[in-house]
């Protein structure tokens, strides 16, 4: 089947491994078909896997078993080392020349124009049915299939040369160690600063207790004044005891 290429879009993938991506060529419902070129030139077709395809465990051995399958067949060595002798799940798949089978899984083959590429691949991961013998299908829709996103590597980490790992280590070293002096001299200060800022108490002088004598008022106490009793008049009656003439002077014969 002849493909038309494409531009690429955003969210494609701008080198798969070592193979430049150039422009799409097939677009499935499990993946996407890209051209590429190889370090020597030579043009590929790269098959990748939407992203919701390469979340799905299930999906995701589909497609690498039908490469792992196709690999054996045409005596490439497979992960392992080892080839195996095995036919292909597919009809007519095309030579696998590289394989990634990280979490973001994808395929590169030979491309030769009018032929199948590398979307002969992605139509095992499309589950089908059949019924009485004839092939219907899909039965379902995969709850992935609205992920239309293509399934992207993480990226290359290179591995620092080992005089760059040095500097880092002791550079992480040299961190931690003035980190631990300032925390040592932080404590240090605290400590030794509230010593010095907590006085002792002072020792109150004895308390020496003379009396006092109790205050004079200003002025003096009111006295209460003797009550003088009526004297008795001469019209009234006399004093038992004592004669008329007593009043007078008069003694008594």
């Amino acid at each position: 089947m002849a493909n038309v290429a494409s531009p690429l879009q955003y969210g494609d993938p701008p080198q798969l491994g070592r193979y430049v991506v150039q422009a799409r060529l097939h677009t499935a419902p499990a993946g996407f078909v890209y051209l590429g070129q190889g370090p020597d030139g030579r043009a590929v077709s790269l098959g990748v896997l939407t992203r919701g395809a390469a979340l799905d465990a299930a999906a995701r051995d589909r497609f690498l078993t039908a490469v792992k399958e196709s690999s054996g067949r045409s005596g490439a060595r497979g992960w392992l080392g080892i080839g195996r002798a095995r036919g292909s799940v597919i009809d007519g798949a095309p030579e696998v020349l590289e394989v990634d089978d990280g979490p973001a899984p994808w395929v590169a083959v030979p491309y030769a124009p009018g032929q199948a590429g590398a979307e002969r691949f992605l139509e095992p991961v499309m589950v089908g049915g059949t019924f009485i013998g004839q092939a219907h299908g899909p039965d379902f829709v995969p709850y992935w299939l609205t992920d239309r996103a293509p399934a992207l590597p993480g990226p290359l980490r290179r591995a620092l040369p080992l005089t760059e790992t040095r500097r880092r280590v002791l550079l992480a070293a040299l961190a931690l160690a003035l980190l631990l002096v300032l925390v040592t001299t932080i404590l240090l200060l605290l400590l030794f600063g509230r010593r010095d800022s907590e006085q002792m108490p002072r020792q109150l002088p004895p308390t020496v207790f003379v009396p006092t004598p109790p205050p004079t008022p200003a002025t003096p106490v009111p006295q209460p004044s003797p009550s003088q009793s009526p004297s008795p008049t001469r019209t009234g009656p006399g004093t038992p005891g004592e004669s008329p003439g007593d009043e007078l002077g008069e003694s008594p014969l």
